[in-house]
C-alpha cells in the first residue's frame, strides 16, 4: 500500500505480466479509481500507435469533489526502436508517469505522486522511468532520447 492508502489492484500486475511475457499487448494505461483508494487498469491494446497511445493520455480526465481537470495517469508502454547504428532493433518496458503541470486538480496531481511508487514496486521488469508534465514530454522522440541514453 502507498504513502496515500492506495492499494494496487490485482490485475494491474496480472496485465503487466501479459505484457512482459506475451508480447500480444503493447501498452497499458492506468488510472486511481473513482474514490482514490485503488490503482486499476484503464485501458490496454496491442495498437503499436504512439499517437493513439498519447492521445488517450493527453485526453484523460480526473474528477473531484464535482469539478473535473485533466488526468494524471500511469502507463507502461513496449517501447522498441531502430539503432542509428545499424545494430538492430532494441526494446525497453517504460513506466510513464503522467502528471500535467497545467489543468490538473491539486487532489488527483498529489495522490497520483504520492502512489506511484506501489505501482513501480508491483511490477517487476521494468526498464527504464519517465516523469512527464508537458505534452512535449510524451512525444515519441522525447520518450526515445529518453530511454536510449548510450544505445542508439
Amino acid at each position: 500500500m502507498s504513502k496515500s492508502g492506495v492499494s494496487v489492484a490485482p490485475e494491474c500486475v496480472s496485465k503487466f505480466n501479459e505484457l512482459k511475457l506475451g508480447k500480444s499487448i503493447k501498452y497499458i494505461i492506468y488510472k486511481l479509481s473513482d474514490d482514490y483508494k485503488e490503482i486499476v487498469v484503464e485501458d490496454s491494446s496491442s495498437d503499436p500507435d504512439w499517437e493513439s497511445f498519447q492521445n488517450k493520455l493527453l485526453s484523460a480526465k480526473a474528477p473531484h469533489k464535482g469539478k473535473e481537470g485533466k488526468g494524471p495517469r500511469y502507463a507502461v508502454y513496449d517501447f522498441e526502436w531502430e539503432m542509428e547504428s545499424g545494430e538492430g532493433k532494441r526494446k525497453k518496458i517504460v513506466f510513464i508517469s503522467w502528471s500535467p503541470d497545467e489543468g490538473t486538480l491539486v487532489f488527483p496531481k498529489m495522490t497520483y505522486a504520492s502512489s506511484k511508487e506501489s505501482l513501480k514496486n508491483a511490477l517487476n521488469g521494468l526498464g527504464a522511468e519517465v516523469q512527464a508534465n508537458r505534452d512535449d514530454e510524451i512525444e515519441y522522440a522525447t520518450i526515445l532520447k529518453d530511454i536510449s541514453k548510450g544505445t542508439r
